[in-house]
């Protein structure tokens, strides 16, 4: 990966993005596209829309949305520790010894989270696999809450920790590569397509709360208006020990990206997408959604009178934990795929299912 890419990449991932407050985020994105995007708009939901071509007669439409799982503060105690309520699909399990950054009036606050010492739970709590998030609670070394309301609030936000550790081969890990290493290979893949000459216009979109219902792609879908709508999220890998079962898809990292084949994915599209990566000699795996997944994809595929929609993923270990783990690779392929296919349609680019 070129050394201003990855630069890219790791500012994304020490920027915060807790669903409901993705603004910090989307300003280190627009600095960075500034210099690529013919214009960039930001919309009242916080989705930050970055294009290229802005005049043509049909437009593509590629989401990843940049908002992370985190916490919202919702009590203080009179001994000054703060208890927190889940903003997306908190894995409580891991939440317990984590660091944590609180989001507080003027600052950001340091603090680690814990439960009940492990010698002063009783016998069938320690059994227990369950950890609930409202019997564990926030240290911020306050002396009481009237110290701890200095700083904090009913109603901030909470997200684990930031920062990026670069494994072995070029595996990185970090918290909320979900998905910011799609709104990564979006923009990367505008990038790529900057300077060509384009037949379509093409829209990135850093989308906001997708943690919470898909929100941030069903409007920005609805103001563009894309014939073609393209999500890069992250999927689960089966490369590692978490995952046993074999008669799933084998999606392992480094190996590409995955393209889901099933009812939200426009066949045609799905189609023509290998047909670009087998042209490119572009490494990729197939994922299967027999159902509705629970991306972008779903917003934009179901916009207005229906957008021709496909998603590729980013395989990723550990999802929704702070231990998160990807391939830079991956990242990589996924963008030049994305790139290479834009570069071939043209207004009379057809999606129609007959």
């Amino acid at each position: 990966m070129e050394q201003e890419s990855k630069d890219f990449l790791f500012e994304i991932l020490n920027t915060p993005s807790p669903t409901g407050n993705e603004a910090p985020v989307q300003r280190v994105v627009r600095k960075r596209m500034e210099k690529y995007a013919d214009t960039i708009e930001s919309d009242v939901n916080g989705n930050l829309i970055c294009t290229l071509n802005p005049n043509a007669e049909k437009k593509v439409m590629l989401a990843g949305h940049c908002d992370q799982i985190g916490f919202m503060v919702s009590y203080i105690s009179p001994d000054g520790f703060i208890y927190v309520t889940s903003v997306g699909g908190i894995d409580a399990s891991v939440a317990p010894g984590a660091y944590v950054t609180i989001y507080g009036k003027k600052d950001e606050i340091q603090g680690v989270i814990r439960r009940k010492p492990i010698h002063k739970q009783k016998a069938e709590e320690r059994k227990a696999m369950k950890v609930d998030i409202a019997d564990c609670f926030i240290d911020i070394g306050a002396k009481n809450q009237k110290d701890a309301e200095k700083f904090v609030e009913i109603g901030d936000y909470v997200t684990y920790r930031l920062g990026v550790t670069e494994l072995k081969n070029g595996y990185i890990s970090s918290p909320a590569l979900d998905d910011k290493v799609g709104v990564f290979c979006v923009m990367e893949a505008l990038r790529l397509c900057a300077k060509s000459n384009l037949k379509v216009g093409l829209c990135a979109v850093s989308t906001v709360q997708e943690e919470i219902g898909t929100r941030g792609a069903q409007t920005s879908a609805f103001g563009i208006d894309p014939f073609v709508g393209i999500c890069v999220d992250v999927t689960f890998s089966t490369d590692n020990p978490g995952y046993n079962e074999k008669k799933i898809p084998q999606i392992e990292l480094g190996k590409g990206g995955a393209i889901a084949k099933g009812a939200l994915c426009n066949p045609v599209l799905y189609e023509k997408l290998l047909q670009t990566a087998n042209k490119y000699k572009i490494p990729y795996q197939k994922d299967i959604a027999p159902n509705v997944m629970g991306n972008d994809t779903r917003a934009m595929q179901v916009s207005r009178s229906g957008i021709a929609s496909a998603s590729i993923s980013v395989p990723n270990r550990y999802m929704h934990t702070q231990v998160e783990v990807c391939h830079l690779k991956d990242l990589e392929t996924i963008s030049k795929w994305i790139a290479e296919f834009v570069k071939t349609l043209t207004s009379k680019s057809d999606f129609v299912v007959r």
